[in-house]
């Protein structure tokens, strides 16, 4: 399947792109590279592989949720560039 200008020029107006003629050339010459790419992988024999949604095995790489003494404050307020003995000092965003 190739791509023709009008293809391309109807895909930037549902995306509401505006793209110049020299944009229109270049996009669809690259859009029409991709759409070839994924003929040739639609010739590929899939039968009997299984479908994924990713190329790896992925598993949640997060650390195990488990309480822990907390940061002191005095380090935590350390390099605030405004604190006082309990808090953060920011700016007033609502007013006096």
């Amino acid at each position: 399947m190739s791509l023709s200008k009008e293809d391309v020029q109807r895909v930037s107006l549902l995306a509401r792109l505006k793209l110049s003629d020299d944009e229109l050339t270049t996009m669809t010459e690259q859009l029409g590279q991709i759409v070839s790419y994924i003929d040739k992988l639609s010739e590929l024999d899939t039968e009997g592989v299984k479908p994924m949604a990713h190329a790896l095995d992925l598993t949640n790489a997060l650390v195990d949720d488990e309480p822990h003494e907390s940061l002191p404050r005095e380090k935590a307020l350390q390099n605030a560039p405004r604190s006082d003995d309990e808090c953060f000092r920011v700016p007033a965003v609502l007013g006096e």
